[in-house]
């Protein structure tokens, strides 16, 4: 199949720009501390890339380039950050660029530990090769048997030099020398699976993490146990030792718990549960401070500190995103910097488009304990809403009562949020005669001015309910809005119209004040999703036959219709002018379709299939969330800054698949000349000197050169000097030029004869010009253009004088006046320069007009050009009126 609109694939209106709301994942993270500007830097890891932040403020410091895969673990030193991704790992200097790539392993590596001027990579086989960081080479392999001795754990023990102590997945521990190369020691374990090794704060001394909850303080120099602990959380992910003065132990736990070991007393202090909502995948205490940085799966990286009696940690710090697929995105208020944004694990968070530091979270849905009991729940506690499905914000009144509302997944009652005071509303909206488990809230919608909620139910009912009182308002249709499933609800910006569809295929427009039906559609198919914009009118219907209608609310009627799509269509958006519909589909792509042409202007695939789109209030960028990714990805209007054609691209064009951004606003991708070539769809349209030969062409010339050609004489007496011109006391040096319309410099004059005659050339005084030449060249060949090309570089002055020369009187003669008026005919017949030929005719009627009647030659020259003229202005004439009918019906009709 070819590939059309010339062999373009990627999109011609959206580049990736970056993600929003990526923080962290399974892979531990990194502190460091920089000598040379005294401060912590914790680096945890996004995907294909990674973040550093300062701690003390948590501030984004840098964000590294992207790697071709998934990073499977990092570690670093004082001086780069090495990431493994497959069986290759890189080094990172500046928390950027790359200097460094090792290759050698032949599985995935998921251990590094930095050993000086060397680093040391695990892979899964139990390969363990010891590299120079420089050279790149390989310094050591050491090869175990993975039945025997699987390696799951890696340490270097403070002061032994050279040495190194590895934990197996069989739970016996061996310490190598690897100058040497020897094995100086097996420590038969504890026949229970190494999950983390850890030094302790005294030398010698190692904590040993098992599969079984269990944490080893052991001694490596005498092989002695010296006090054991046990967390009935599952396996030890980490560990961790305060070493500002207080003997404490911290160690992780699958299930996002903390325990706190005092190892004076040898006992649990502390619990900090539910630290993070998934497995603990990091933690570290700062040196000497009583500060612990943690960071989990569930995208979240938080810093606590031990300040309290109890020695408890309180949270300081955080930076934290959906730990959950998303399932709604919305822009926030108009000035397109705040996006909302619902999540599977129960939150509303909003995320800047500007800086991480406004980031907010709105929590979680909450039913309080007044509530619960009405319910005749059993729980008294608190208990966390269902997942938002849908929701609808309006910034309008949101400093007096809460602006947004949201529906949850099974739920019948829609909570209220508040944005300012980022937390849950006063009120709970549902209708108080329905009292069904089956029935739940399926769309929702604000009005503009932010006082009314509509709310449309799995019943088919509408409600309206005041925002600020949380009272019902009122409900549309007698008894039913719908007979099936409500799949959408709007209103207009004027609070006039209510328009709603249903799953039973109807589209009704209802009175919003008085709630009475005034129009009813059928559509063609059952409608999936409905959204309008509320400046325009226009109204967006996704149906369940994967295809798009497009109706004007004001005549009611369907004005576009869009097919394409090979899968359900997730969302919608418009343009901010209301021009693009951009629609996201299940088949992974995202289509913008341009609506005054009806045309498919833009098209992309996407390896994920994206959930939801939302365009900028102020049109710069697109925002996606995609299945089974956390983060929202931001997608830059390219023709807001370059030049773009949007030609409609063919039935038979297929696109390519585009990458998600990353987390770095700047890509570091070289492009193949080729792909650059092809992406500039601009191509140089040169005008024709003449569209049509049936249509009237004017010339390019300016006003100037043609429009005074009749008045010539007043402009000379205007202009005429009431005095010479008086000579400058000392005149400064000009280069000479030629005097005409265009500047140009005189050339010198070279006496290169010095012996050349003194004899005047009577040729020179001549009294034919070249366009008297050209004239009557004309009468031979026919052929006008180099004589009109000539009068078209004089100015008024210059073509008076070349008229009046035509006369026999000055120099002329009949047969070139002839030769004129023939040139005149020629521009009229081709309708060329059609001001030009009426303005030169004027002037040449002007001049020689006494003379014509006496020469029978020119008179029956200018009756042709009479009739021609006449036959040119009738037909001009009647598209002038005809267009001024028209103009005047617009302007008076009652439309």
């Amino acid at each position: 199949m070819e590939r059309g609109a010339g062999d373009r694939t990627a999109s011609a209106l959206f580049a990736g720009f970056r993600a929003l709301g990526l923080f962290s994942n399974d892979i531990p993270h990194v502190v460091r501390f920089i000598a040379l500007k005294r401060r912590f830097y914790v680096t945890t890891c996004v995907g294909k890339s990674f973040h550093t932040y300062d701690v003390q403020k948590l501030r984004l410091v840098a964000v590294s380039n992207s790697l071709p895969q998934d990073i499977c673990c990092m570690a670093a030193d004082g001086r780069l950050v090495f990431a493994a991704y497959g069986n290759v790992f890189s080094a990172f200097a500046r928390n950027k660029e790359v200097v460094h790539t090792f290759k050698g392993h032949k599985a995935e590596i998921h251990l590094l530990q930095p050993f000086g001027d060397h680093v040391i990579s695990v892979d899964t086989d139990s390969v363990l090769i010891i590299w120079h960081i420089y050279s790149e080479e390989e310094y050591l392999q050491l090869s175990f048997d993975k039945s025997v001795f699987k390696i799951s754990a890696i340490l270097h023990p403070s002061t032994y030099l050279n040495k190194i102590l590895l934990g197996s997945e069989q739970g016996n521990l061996q310490l190598w020398n690897v100058k040497s190369n020897k094995l100086l020691y097996t420590f038969a374990g504890w026949k229970i699976g190494v999950t983390a090794l850890q030094q302790a704060p005294a030398v010698d001394v190692v904590a040993v993490g098992l599969m079984s909850g269990q944490v080893i303080i052991h001694n490596i120099k005498f092989d002695e146990t010296l006090m054991k602990f046990r967390q009935d959380w599952g396996p030890i992910t980490s560990i961790s030792f305060r070493t500002d003065g207080h003997p404490v132990m911290a160690a992780g736990s699958p299930c996002g718990h903390i325990g706190l070991w005092d190892l004076e007393d040898k006992k649990l202090i502390n619990q900090m549960r539910n630290a993070h909502s998934t497995a603990i995948a990091g933690l570290t205490f700062l040196h000497r401070e009583p500060i612990l940085v943690t960071n989990g799966a569930d995208n979240a990286l938080r810093i606590w500190i031990f300040d309290g009696p109890t020695g408890e940690g309180r949270l300081l710090r955080f930076r934290m995103g959906h730990s959950a697929p998303l399932t709604k995105i919305r822009y926030y208020g108009q000035n397109g910097q705040q996006i909302l944004s619902a999540s599977q694990d129960g939150t509303l968070q909003s995320f800047s488009t500007i800086h991480e530091k406004f980031n907010k979270s709105l929590g979680h849905g909450l039913i309080n304990k007044k509530r619960v009991k009405r319910k005749g729940l059993q729980n008294a506690m608190t208990v966390r809403l269902p997942p938002i499905t849908q929701f609808a914000a309006e910034e309008a009144r949101e400093s007096d009562w809460d602006g947004i509302i949201a529906c949850h997944q099974g739920k019948l009652s829609c909570s209220t949020w508040n944005y300012q005071r980022s937390t849950i509303g006063a009120y709970f909206l549902k209708p108080k005669e329905l009292k069904k488990d089956d029935i739940t809230a399926t769309a929702v919608d604000i009005t503009s001015c932010g006082n009314f909620a509509v709310i449309g139910l799995s019943s088919g009912t509408i409600d309206v309910y005041n925002m600020q009182s949380g009272i019902h308002r009122g409900s549309f249709g007698k008894d039913k809005a719908h007979k099936g499933s409500v799949r959408g609800v709007a209103v207009d910006g004027l609070n006039q119209l209510t328009i709603s569809t249903g799953s039973e295929g109807l589209l009704k427009f209802w009175n919003f004040k008085n709630k009475i039906l005034i129009h009813s559609l059928n559509l063609d198919s059952s409608p999936n999703m409905m959204l309008l914009h509320r400046d325009s009118g226009i109204l967006g219907l996704a149906l369940d036959d994967f295809s798009i209608s497009v109706l004007d609310i004001e005549t009611r009627k369907i004005v576009r219709e869009f097919s394409g799509h090979q899968g359900q269509i997730n969302d919608m958006a418009f343009s901010p002018d209301g021009r693009w519909l951009i629609s996201a589909s299940m088949d992974c792509s995202i289509r913008t379709w341009d609506l005054p042409s009806g045309c498919l202007i833009d098209s992309f695939l996407l390896d994920s299939a994206p959930l939801n789109i939302t365009m900028s209030p102020t049109g710069d960028f697109l925002a996606t969330s995609h299945v089974d990714h956390l983060g929202i990805y931001l997608w830059s209007n390219i023709s807001l800054y370059s030049v773009v054609s949007l030609r409609p691209l063919p039935s038979d064009y297929v696109p390519s698949v585009v990458m998600l951004p990353g987390t770095c606003q700047t890509q570091d991708i070289e492009l193949p000349e080729e792909t650059t070539e092809q992406s500039d769809e601009m191509i140089a349209y040169d005008s024709p000197e003449q569209l049509n030969e049936q249509l009237v062409t004017l010339s390019l010339l300016p006003e100037s050169r043609w429009k005074n050609l009749l008045n010539l004489d007043v402009i000379k007496k205007k202009n005429k000097p009431k005095e010479p011109p008086r000579v400058p006391k000392s005149a400064p040096f000009f280069i000479p030029t030629v005097p005409g319309l265009v500047p140009r410099y005189a050339t010198p004059e070279q006496n290169n004869n010095p012996q050349q005659s003194k004899v005047v050339n009577l040729g020179i005084l001549a009294q034919k010009s070249d366009f008297c030449l050209k004239l009557e060249e004309g009468l031979v060949n026919n052929k006008y253009e180099a004589a009109l090309s000539l009068l078209k570089e004089l100015g008024p002055s210059g073509i008076e004088t070349e008229l009046r020369s035509l006369s026999p009187d000055c120099g002329g003669s009949i047969e070139v006046m002839k030769s004129f008026l023939k040139m005149i005919e020629m521009m009229l017949d081709g309708k060329r320069d059609f001001e030009l030929a009426q303005a030169y005719l004027a002037l040449f009627l002007k001049l020689h007009l006494k003379m014509l009647p006496s020469e029978p030659v020119l008179l029956e020259e200018v009756t042709k050009l009479s009739s021609q003229l006449e036959e040119n202005w009738i037909h001009l004439q009647s598209l002038f009126n005809q267009s001024m009918c028209v103009l005047n019906y617009i302007k008076s009709a009652l439309l």
